[in-house]
């Protein structure tokens, strides 16, 4: 399932524009920019010598001579690397304070160009570009380039921008994730420059702390409800720290230590006697953003509703997720440069060779998880970090693969507690990483798992990493990859073979069946018309064996004839849809095809997922019938054990989602051209009208308008123009049209997906007085578990006050065979987990339908834990229906 990305996270590279293929850097790129780009790595270029000092002295002294013939292009090939390598901003600061003892005008011009794109991305609320470039204006401060009072103005402006936006008389307190963005800004910063700023400027480093204290104390305490990687910290978040807290607390733990951070480097203090000498520029005064519209009325939908815009505007940061015991928590302060943003092949080269006095392949790794099991969304597509690290096993081979292992192996230990849309993107990675390293993996470590019942949370794991690893290779490679344990093959799908009733192989008995399927063949292969199959259909199939019957041969046989490949399939419905859709026009007829689609490829849950999804891309089948196929009895009874029908239904949701997208994207581009003809029409007009009024000598008299000819010319164009225009308008209307009968059907779908869940679970969930929460539901059953102490667990989450916390298992512990979680309470457990998924995931179009949602589904009387799990995928609050 795809959800939209928010605007501020990069899904490509901020610099990817300039940087070469690395095997062809010699060919393309200049040395000064190959220095640049370099800097702090270990490589040829600066002679294999890791020293940062030198790196520094030699990338200066070739950028500085070259600053007579390409000052313009270093400077913004400066900035560029700043904003591309932002693990670099320490050392390229340094060699801009020194270029600056050379050329302070040069330097000067850098700044202002800083400043111009600082605002820019303030502007258009790029928040990976105001946070990297605030880091960027921090080091050139503490390398004598920018004047310590500037960047505090800067401070000051996001700070009383951010205080004005939580006023609840001046701003919109709904917007808080912009002003806690602002000020996590800041605060991110003052690791590299605190110093500096407390010995320079004391006075008004005192004020941004007095500042941020203030903002502090008028701001709304924030949950990480619904974004939690584990379940039960929902539970736990509300009287702990939030991320905003925690940071104030360790920075000021900074402060009273003297800003030392071993951790923070600081290449400019080797060169702090050279560097004093420089003339420090003045940053100009920036604009903070517009204040977002005051709230019309204070009511919990509407506060909900721009809440959930502010932080897809403005994004929470990365939660930590330590897999690994920690060491010192200065080291922490290496989370905030999240993953190295860069092209996967250069951000594996850069993390290999990050200018650190520490190891650091488990933070790495943490990272990195962090990064790809991060909710909503990560920043990049999930691929990204399987090809990142992978690059990095195979730069790293003695070290990484065995850090990658291990926390696969925490995360394993812990499946149970795990989000379900972070267990869904586990499997997806781990399988595709085993496919790039020949699906090796100590399988005897969890052949326990069949010890287990069918539902326990890691059984279905391994289940559905060898169903994905099938997927990627073939049935016999992947049974041949746990030959270690080969006990583990009961847990292999099927071998893909279709399930063909009317085949006349393995001397099956024939039937009449059988007959008109030959028969249906035969025609396929004679190039039969559709309207010519439907003809026969009409008067010779149906009247002699009724609707259910004909419907199975005619179907089963059609799939059959494009079961050879993916592009068979497609050839037979895009020849043949006509005869599907002829007799499957409505929703139940729709339905019993989804179940013969599902018979046919019952061994193949991929080929199930792939031809429902074509047949609805071809508006052969709706999304409302597909709902009502999922929550049929027989797909009911596989929520727990299967990701089969969850597959089925997130594609979907997600085609019809993504068919919104669309429209929306046409309507907002027609709307633009829509302009852009008006304009060119007006103008046509006008030279018409120009040239109408004008006087001209005609055979000597003086006569009204242009020469013919150029009259001519001109009403062409004026009634061409108008007609685009039309044209244009009359496009904007029919798409308009569609996306209205869209939007419809889109609230048709959520509402008739949220009563089916509410219904299914109203038949299931304990009586709510017995179960307020999950930890209700999960002690519901049986006794607690018993969990093997002899080999505790070293998963550890972070809570918001910089401590660590043991992730409570469920049932699963280690290498034990028991789990006392009930079948009953774990198929709420993981349906309620899907509930809370498909509502995050599809929140900006569950609270347009908010008002339809709460009147017709989350009524007073509806389950609690049916609410919650709504509640938490929309990070709503639980108390806000008393609360209306």
């Amino acid at each position: 399932m795809q959800s939209p990305k928010p605007c501020s996270a990069t899904s490509t590279s901020l610099h990817s524009h300039f940087v070469p293929d690395e095997n062809n850097w010699e060919e393309t790129m200049s040395s000064w920019r190959t220095l640049l780009l370099r800097i702090g790595n270990k490589c040829p270029e600066y002679g294999g010598s890791a020293d940062v000092k030198e790196h520094i002295d030699t990338c200066y002294g070739v950028v500085r001579r070259e600053l007579e013939h390409s000052a313009g292009d270093i400077s913004s090939f400066l900035i560029e690397c700043a904003e591309g390598l932002p693990h670099k901003i320490p050392l390229l600061g340094t060699v801009i304070g020194l270029l600056n003892l050379e050329n302070e005008d040069f330097v000067k011009g850098v700044v202002e160009t800083t400043q111009t794109r600082f605002q820019e991305a303030l502007d258009s609320g790029n928040c990976d570009r105001i946070r990297v470039l605030m880091r960027f204006l921090t080091a050139l401060m503490c390398s004598k380039v920018l004047q310590p009072a500037s960047l505090v103005v800067a401070f000051e402006t996001l700070l009383s921008s951010a205080a004005t936006t939580v006023d609840e008389e001046k701003g919109n307190p709904s917007w808080q994730a912009r002003g806690d963005f602002f000020v996590t800004c800041i605060l991110s910063c003052l690791p590299w420059g605190g110093s500096e700023l407390a010995e320079q400027v004391p006075e008004e480093m005192e004020r941004v702390m007095v500042g941020v204290e203030a903002y502090l104390s008028i701001r709304t305490h924030n949950t990480d409800i619904g974004l939690s990687f584990f379940e039960d910290d929902d539970d736990l978040s509300a009287g702990e720290k939030d991320f905003l807290e925690d940071l104030w607390d360790r920075i000021k733990f900074l402060s009273s230590n003297g800003w030392k951070a071993d951790s923070v480097p600081r290449p400019h203090l080797a060169f702090e006697a050279q560097l004093v000498g420089g003339k420090a520029h003045e940053f100009g005064p920036i604009n903070a953003p517009e204040q977002p519209e005051p709230l019309s009325q204070l009511s919990g939908i509407t506060y909900g509703r721009e809440k959930h815009n502010a932080e897809l505007k403005y994004p929470q940061r990365i939660r930590r997720l330590n897999i690994f015991p920690t060491g010192k928590s200065e080291v922490r302060f290496w989370s905030f440069y999240q993953l190295i943003q860069a092209s996967r092949k250069e951000c594996a080269s850069n993390m290999v060779g990050l200018p650190v006095p520490f190891r650091y392949e488990y933070l790495m790794a943490e990272t990195l998880f962090a990064q790809l099991l991060l909710l909503p969304q990560p920043p990049f597509r999930p691929l990204y970090y399987t090809l990142v690290i992978m690059d990095l096993c195979k730069a790293l081979p003695g070290a990484f693969p065995a850090v990658v292992a291990g926390a696969v192996r925490a995360l394993f230990e812990k499946i149970a507690d795990l989000d379900m849309e972070c267990r869904n993107r586990l499997i997806l990675w781990f399988s595709h990483h085993l496919s790039n390293f020949q699906f090796i993996w100590p399988w005897e470590e969890w052949a326990y798992v069949l010890d287990l019942p069918k539902w326990a949370p890691q059984r279905v794991f391994v289940q559905e990493v060898l169903e994905r690893e099938v997927r990627l290779s073939y049935w016999e490679k992947v049974k041949q990859s746990i030959e270690n344990a080969p006990a583990l093959e009961e847990l292999l799908p099927p071998k893909g073979s279709p399930n063909f009733k009317y085949s006349v192989e393995d001397g099956r008995e024939k039937t009449e069946y059988h007959a008109i399927s030959a028969e249906l063949s035969n025609k396929v292969k004679g190039r039969a018309t559709a309207r010519e199959v439907i003809a026969w259909i009409e008067e010779t199939v149906l009247p002699a064996h009724g609707f259910e019957s004909t419907l199975s041969v005619i179907v089963q046989t059609l799939l059959d004839i494009g079961s050879k490949s993916f592009t068979h399939l497609i050839t037979v419905l895009e020849r043949y849809g006509q005869v599907i859709t002829r007799l499957c026009p409505d929703l139940e007829k729709q339905i019993l095809l989804i179940a013969e689609v599902s018979s046919y490829w019952e061994n193949s849950t991929q080929m199930t997922a792939l031809a429902i999804d074509r047949m609805m891309g071809y508006r052969l089948l709706s999304n409302l019938a597909i709902i009502k196929w999922v929550f049929s009895p027989p797909n009911i009874e596989q929520f727990h054990i299967s990701d089969r029908p969850w597959e089925i239904l997130g594609n979907a949701i997600s085609k019809t989602y993504n068919r919104m997208s669309d429209l929306r994207k046409e309507v907002l581009s027609l709307k633009k051209n829509v302009l852009v003809a008006e304009e060119a029409a007006a103008r046509a007009k006008a030279e018409l009208d120009a040239s109408e009024s004008k006087l001209t000598l005609m055979n000597g008299e003086p006569v009204m308008g242009d020469s013919p000819v150029k009259m001519k010319r001109l009403k062409s164009h004026a009634d061409k123009a108008k007609e685009e225009e039309e044209s244009v308008r009359d496009s904007l209307d029919t798409k308009e049209a569609l996306l209205a009968r869209a939007t419809v059907e889109n609230e048709e779908l959520f509402l008739a997906l949220y009563k089916n869940f509410s219904s299914v679970l109203k038949e299931r969930l304990p009586d709510a007085s017995k179960a307020q929460t999950l930890r209700d539901l999960k002690s519901t059953q049986g006794d607690e578990m018993a969990v093997d102490t002899d080999q505790p667990s070293t998963m550890e989450v972070d809570d918001e006050n910089g401590g660590a916390k043991k992730s409570q298992s469920n049932g699963e512990g280690g290498s034990s065979n028991i789990y006392n979680i009930g079948e009953k309470e774990q198929w709420c457990l993981s349906t309620l987990g899907y509930i809370k998924s498909f509502s995050r995931q599809y929140a900006s179009e569950l609270w347009s339908h908010i008002e339809k949602l709460d009147a017709e589904v989350l009524t007073h009387d509806v389950h609690p834990l049916f609410r919650r799990a709504v509640y938490s995928g929309l990070r709503r609050p639980m108390n806000e229906l008393s609360s209306e």
